[in-house]
């Protein structure tokens, strides 16, 4: 009489948790800290947060998990949950500062967000009303300006260092490329403001010195960018190229840039919006002005970062006008970033070498 044998119970495969099981507890424990701050707050107990609300849903999770994949799954695959739970907490605590940023602008900056905040300057305005069509452009144009002096310059020392650069120079490039990035921005403004009153005097303000103090920060940004990327490019395209005889200047323009043109543009954008919430150069070189100026070599010029400093630290009469104005301020600066973010993943979607047949 032969006895039949017993099936061994694989640990590995039995019990399992549903796919969307983990996202379902994340998903319940944040509605559960949602409703708790939210009672607390109809209780006069404290305001409702939702960065709070977020963060202790999210511990909720990691404790919750690990018991119901304990029951479930046993011990060695609880651990493995909580370990990624863990790693799921530290993600989601680093996002809270972003997540408190945008909520804070957006509930604080949509009061003056209107058509007449985009197309009205603060000339002759004392209290409620303007609008701050003279810093935006101000600080569109200057902007501009950084990107036309600073791209060519960073991308052609970055073509000299991978391509061209041996030796002491090279090192010495770096080196000075390297120190340029810890400079802070009001030395920037600081170096604008002495060349331009070398040549025009003392007391000058122009949006070109704002300009040429943003490049001071945005070259060394764009060379370090593109320098990594231009090292990405495989060799072996080079070493194609100068196989069929072509220059090796041509090659660095028909091969070695169109295929990291996607990289590029990414590193100019990240350029760009390391120096457009800069204020200290631009109130330093550019100075600041209530009427619009569209001219960067002709007068002071306004910006956004300096017109949220003066509408927050100097209120007039009507401090709440100048309030949200600030606040309406900062909204802008953070869409104008998003827009150039946006508009980089389209250049370089379009404009990246296409792979395959």
């Amino acid at each position: 009489m032969s006895v039949a044998a017993t099936p061994v119970e694989n640990a590995l495969t039995s019990g399992r948790l549903p796919k969307l099981a983990p996202w379902g507890i994340l998903v319940a424990s944040w509605v559960a800290a949602a409703v708790v701050f939210g009672l607390l707050a109809a209780a006069g107990s404290t305001d409702f947060s939702l960065v709070a609300a977020i963060f202790w849903g999210t511990l909720l999770y990691v404790a919750a998990i690990f018991v119901v994949s304990l029951l479930i799954e046993g011990d060695r695959k609880a651990r493995d949950r909580f370990v990624t739970a863990l790693v799921v907490l530290a993600f989601v605590v680093a996002l809270l500062p972003l997540i408190s940023l945008v909520s804070t602008v957006l509930a604080n900056g949509l009061a003056r967000f209107d058509l007449q905040y985009f197309t009205y300057s603060m000339r002759n305005v004392v209290g409620a009303g303007g609008g701050a069509s003279h810093a935006i452009t101000g600080t569109l144009l200057m902007t501009i300006a950084a990107t036309v002096i600073s791209v060519p310059i960073g991308l052609m020392t970055s073509i000299y260092l991978v391509e061209y650069g041996r030796g002491h120079l090279a090192r010495a490039i770096t080196f000075l490329v390297d120190v340029m990035t810890g400079i802070p921005s009001i030395v920037a403004g600081l170096f604008a403001y002495a060349v331009f009153e070398l040549v025009f005097g003392p007391g000058i303000r122009l949006g070109i010195g704002g300009a040429i103090a943003l490049s001071v920060l945005m070259i060394p940004v764009v060379v370090r960018s593109s320098e990594e990327l231009l090292r990405l490019v495989p060799n072996e395209l080079r070493e194609a190229s100068y196989a069929l005889g072509v220059p090796k200047w041509a090659t660095i323009v028909k091969v070695v840039l169109p295929t990291s043109v996607a990289g590029l543009t990414t590193g100019v954008m990240l350029a760009i919006a390391r120096v457009i919430g800069e204020t200290a150069p631009l109130l330093i070189i550019a100075g600041f002005t209530q009427s619009l100026n569209t001219n960067l070599f002709d007068g002071r010029m306004q910006s956004l970062p300096v017109f949220v400093y003066q509408s927050y630290a100097n209120p007039g009469t009507d401090a709440q006008a100048y309030i949200d104005r600030a606040w309406a301020g900062a909204l802008t600066l953070i869409l104008i970033v998003m827009i150039l973010n946006l508009v980089a993943r389209l250049v370089a979607r379009f404009f990246a070498p296409k792979l395959g047949r």
